[in-house]
């Protein structure tokens, strides 16, 4: 009776050989759940085996790891659907309309940074009053602090 070895999840695929949805799951740390949604959003594909089960290609954990990255910068799967096309065949995509939808997601996220860092220095206010209404042996702002205050 042969064993069959557990792939490491850390090891790339190798040999561009096909992977089952689990082992994708394992190796990109998305769930499975995830990895369908992600089918039925048009943005992952698979073949079928012979038993019906789900076969990923070898470049599958790239791929989804860059969606992962996509949805973390606030992209919709609508969006990530539009702009993968760049990164599958570059060229082949409408390039204006993909530089544009580049650029305005690039604007949004450069509105949230400002708007976070703004949060952060009203923050930094708040703890310096927070510490200067508390007890006599509630330590005085850091020098950091002031300075982000006199700022």
């Amino acid at each position: 009776m042969s064993r069959r070895r557990r792939a490491d999840p850390d090891q790339a695929i190798e040999g561009g050989r096909e992977v089952r949805i689990g082992e994708l799951a394992a190796r990109t740390r998305v769930s499975v759940r995830a990895l369908r949604y992600y089918e039925e959003q048009r943005l992952l594909s698979a073949e079928r085996s012979a038993a019906g089960q789900r076969l990923y290609p070898s470049g599958a954990v790239k791929r989804v790891e860059l969606i992962q990255q996509l949805y973390a910068a606030g992209l919709s799967s609508n969006t990530i659907r539009m702009l993968l096309p760049c990164v599958d065949t570059p060229g082949s995509a409408d390039v204006p309309h993909s530089h544009d939808l580049l650029h305005r997601e690039r604007d949004r996220i450069d509105a949230e940074i400002a708007s976070l860092v703004r949060t952060r220095e009203t923050l930094d206010v708040v703890l310096v009053a927070a510490r200067s209404c508390g007890s006599a042996a509630t330590p005085s702002p850091t020098e950091q602090e002031t300075r982000a205050l006199a700022s």
